[in-house]
This record gives C-alpha cells, sequence and structure tokens, in this order.
C-alpha cells in the first residue's frame, strides 16, 4: 500500500493550502481580483473539512502577522537596496527609498492579507491533526 508524500508547507503557504492537508484551497478565488473578495473564504476545507475559522472574531490576530509581514518586506528591501543605491539625506535618496517601499507594500497588500491568513491559521492547525471530516452530503 503505497504511503502519500506530504505536501512541501512551504509551497503550500505560497499556493494558500489548507494547513490540515495541505490540498484544499484557502480561498474562493485564486486570483486577488476583484478586491473586494479577496478575503472571501469557504466556511470549511472542500478537501479534508477543516474549519478555516476556528472561532468568532478569529482573523483579527493577522494584523499583527500582516505588520511582521510588512517589517520584513522593508528590512529584506534595505538589505539589497542599501549597498546598490545607498542611503542618504544629502541627495534624498532616503526619501526615494521610503516612496518606494510603501508603495510596494500598498501594492502587495492584498497578498499579504491572504498570506497572514494563511501563516496565522497555521499557527493554530498542524498537518494531519485538524478537524479532518469529509461529508458526503
Amino acid at each position: 500500500m503505497p504511503t502519500e508524500k506530504k505536501p512541501n508547507q512551504l509551497i503550500s503557504f505560497y499556493k494558500m493550502k489548507c494547513p490540515n492537508c495541505r490540498k484544499g484551497n484557502m480561498f474562493k478565488n485564486k486570483s486577488l481580483f476583484p478586491l473586494g473578495q479577496v478575503l472571501d473564504m469557504p466556511e470549511k476545507c472542500p478537501v479534508c473539512g477543516q474549519p478555516y475559522e476556528l472561532e468568532i472574531g478569529f482573523y483579527y490576530g493577522t494584523g499583527y502577522v500582516s505588520y511582521a509581514l510588512s517589517l520584513a518586506f522593508f528590512v529584506i528591501n534595505t538589505l539589497w537596496y542599501w549597498p546598490i543605491f545607498g542611503l542618504s539625506f544629502k541627495d534624498n535618496s532616503v526619501y526615494y527609498y521610503l516612496v518606494t517601499n510603501v508603495s510596494l507594500v500598498i501594492l502587495l497588500q492584498p497578498w499579504l492579507m491572504r498570506l497572514s491568513r494563511v501563516l496565522y491559521l497555521s499557527f493554530f492547525v498542524k498537518y494531519g491533526r485538524g478537524t479532518v471530516i469529509k461529508s458526503e452530503e
């Protein structure tokens, strides 16, 4: 009897899959557009039945995760921008850097909000340990 290979965790984060089975999509639309529906999620995973909202108001904590992701984005951009272009108040390069970074974070915000939900839920639901109820009703 062949054993099923465990899906890669980083790839499942990137593809925004259920943390329990790493197969079911966490969001109704794969696309980020329309922006009004960017955070629409089914109640349960279509593959394993894992509930996505563990309690009322569960996703309020994703604000902290989104903040940490945005901060990490700023730090990573600083690490490559500084050696290449330099940062100085004399030639206003600091302001160019800040405008560029803030613009990129605003553009990436829908994706960062989705990713923060996936990461936050994965803190509480481990692979293969969550509620696995596949109802065929």
